[in-house]
């Protein structure tokens, strides 16, 4: 699997494929279980305006929900993991566009179900608990409903919103056929004039290489090109931000971050204070960029020297199997019930390794009810350690809230989710640390640690502050063009990197490459989620089986309480800044750690 050639699908074994069969034995069966699913929707439709008729009408409704919630499931996730197994398969791109026409009808079918929840009085409520006790189960859904009373609209218009849904989706729909399907790059061409193909997949790795010249010519392939289409991506992320406006100005919000973030119950002071405390924060980060530049013996750092190890001579290779048991080891401290999962993830059919033609690019975990599914790209580096255990973070996060709640609290928010997946990484990385005592290779590893810091709680960071800005442009009515998208990004890059980087001006594009500001205010949560499970990690190391518990306790609360809530639960308080600063605090330290082993 490390050879330049990408190979077909049909020549991945089987074992490094993903079970799609545990989803629906065939396409015809997956066309059949989409027909039964539009049976739901008069199903649905037949419930319309009896909510508040009694405590048994309402139990009827909501346990209907969980009907359509797991046949829905399965739907979408057999239709999506085929399309990104080759993302240029048309039937498969249609397949997902139908079960998104289906998501629409079946909203559009429920659309009365806000207002109606919202026009039965306080007392009627109350009645309704005493009568149906089983109603009970779905008190927390129905007070989420009735918490966001100011922001539900009438039923003829929460109709027309959901019937805009197809549309809302088509920025994010065109961006992945352009960067997953349609663009390709240049080989880039080494110090040796050996050339090297340049694709999401390899284009990361050819940055760490210890060869500058390639480094180079990655960097120039990958932004020539998407240097051409400029506009294009321009044009696709400003659609992407106006249907964000639109719903937040029809529901009321005063802005889309006011919006997206009442969606998970995270108050937006959140989002804030976290730009503000890595603000405060920019002191360490100048610090490893002048450390790295030192060390890295350059007249000028660049863009295209970032990700090379600073330590030279090593270069650490992993097949999957060792990635695997690696991992088995790291994540010891989370007791024999986490492992046990972990394993059946490996051993079950859980994981799509390797890069094949058309393949989606980057790596992401699917919580399937079934079982989760987890896309990988794996090329034998550090990195790729680290992304297994990450997004098997993700999996078994999922596999214990689907296994521990009942269907409606199943789903956690996304401002918890990188939580278990970075407290993964930070475990694999104190792992790494006890058990090397070459002194290159530590140094080597704590150049990866200090990597993440760069790249999760900072750069990450960064995301999250031209996302913000990019959306205020948008409501302030200001043209969103290529040329204020990269002047804006640009400016960002200067701020967060310092006097010493060079920042070179084929950066002020990536902005165009990154698939997350599709996701409507999601990068902020890395950075969170990474402070979060830095504290929760060393607890687990300090404490033990008690942090284990209140850990997996977490790990199995689904969607059952606030996320900030669920957190308290498991050691941390992300309504505090003490976990940024914290983080930080240790960023700064292994500079320490980093400079006495090396200067």
């Amino acid at each position: 699997m490390h050879t330049n050639q990408i190979p077909a699908r049909a020549d991945i074994p089987a074992q490094d494929q993903w079970s799609i069969c545990d989803l629906f034995p065939s396409d015809d069966a997956w066309r059949s279980a989409l027909a039964q699913a539009r049976e739901f929707i008069p199903r649905i439709t037949a419930c319309r305006g009896r909510l508040g008729e009694s405590g048994d009408a309402l139990l009827a409704f909501f346990r209907l929900n969980d009907e359509v919630s797991l046949a829905f499931d399965a739907l979408v996730h057999y239709a999506q993991r085929k399309s990104d197994e080759d993302t240029r398969a048309a039937a498969y791109q249609e397949m997902v566009s139908q079960v998104t026409r289906l998501a629409v009808e079946l909203q559009s079918a429920a659309a009365f179900e806000t207002p109606e929840l919202l026009a039965i009085p306080d007392e009627v409520l109350a009645r309704f608990y005493q009568q149906t006790p089983a109603l009970a189960g779905y008190r927390l859904c129905i007070d989420r409903v009735r918490r966001r009373r100011d922001h539900v609209l009438s039923d003829k218009e929460e109709a027309l919103l959901a019937a805009a849904g197809e549309m809302a989706a088509a920025p994010d729909e065109i961006y992945s056929m352009l960067n997953d399907a349609d663009l390709t790059f240049p080989d880039a061409v080494d110090g040796d004039g050996v050339p090297h193909p340049v694709t999401h997949g390899t284009y990361i790795p050819l940055m760490q290489s210890y060869d500058r010249v390639l480094r180079r010519a990655a960097f120039d392939s990958l932004y020539t090109v998407y240097g051409k289409f400029r506009n294009t991506a321009a044009a696709t992320l400003s659609a992407q931000m106006k249907q964000l406006l639109f719903f937040a100005n029809a529901r009321r919000y005063p802005s889309t971050l006011d919006a997206a973030l009442d969606g998970t119950e995270v108050p937006p002071a959140i989002y804030h204070n976290l730009i503000d405390a890595v603000h405060r924060s920019f002191a360490p980060m100048y610090r490893y960029v002048a450390l790295r530049k030192k060390l890295l013996g350059v007249d000028e750092l660049h863009m295209y020297d970032l990700y090379v190890p600073v330590v030279g001579g090593v270069e650490m290779r992993f097949t999957f199997a060792e990635a695997k048991e690696i991992a088995c080891k790291a994540l010891a401290p989370l007791g024999e019930e986490y492992l046990a999962i972990l394993r059946e993830g490996f051993e079950n059919g859980w994981i799509d390794v390797y890069e094949n033609q058309g393949k989606r690019s980057g790596a992401y975990s699917a919580g399937a009810r079934v079982h989760p599914y987890v896309l990988l790209n794996f090329k034998g580096t550090l990195d790729d350690v680290f992304t297994l255990v990450h997004e098997m973070g993700h999996a078994i996060h999922s596999y214990l809230s689907n296994k521990t709640q009942p269907t409606a609290y199943q789903d956690y928010v996304i401002f918890v989710a990188e939580v278990a997946s970075t407290c993964n990484e930070a475990l694999l990385m104190e792992y790494l640390l006890s058990v090397t005592e070459d002194k290159t290779q530590r140094a080597y590893l704590i150049n990866h640690f200090l990597e993440q810091f760069r790249g999760t709680l900072y750069r990450q960071t960064m995301f999250a502050e031209f996302e913000l800005e990019v959306n205020r442009m948008t409501q302030r009515g200001e043209g969103t063009t290529a040329e204020a998208l990269c002047a804006l990004y640009k400016r960002l890059n200067e701020q967060y990197f310092g006097p010493d980087m060079v920042i070179d001006e084929q950066i002020a594009l990536e902005w165009a490459r990154i698939p997350h500001f599709y996701y409507d205010y999601y990068v902020y949560q890395y950075a969170t989620g990474y402070a979060a499970a830095i504290a929760l990690s060393r607890r687990i190391l300090r404490e033990g089986a008690p942090a284990v518990q209140d850990y997996l306790g977490f790990l199995s609360g689904g969607c059952s309480a606030d996320p900030i809530t669920l957190l308290r639960g498991a050691g941390v308080d992300m309504a505090a800044p003490q976990p940024i600063e914290d983080a930080t605090r240790l960023f700064d330290e292994l500079l320490g750690d980093m400079e006495a082993l090396l200067i």
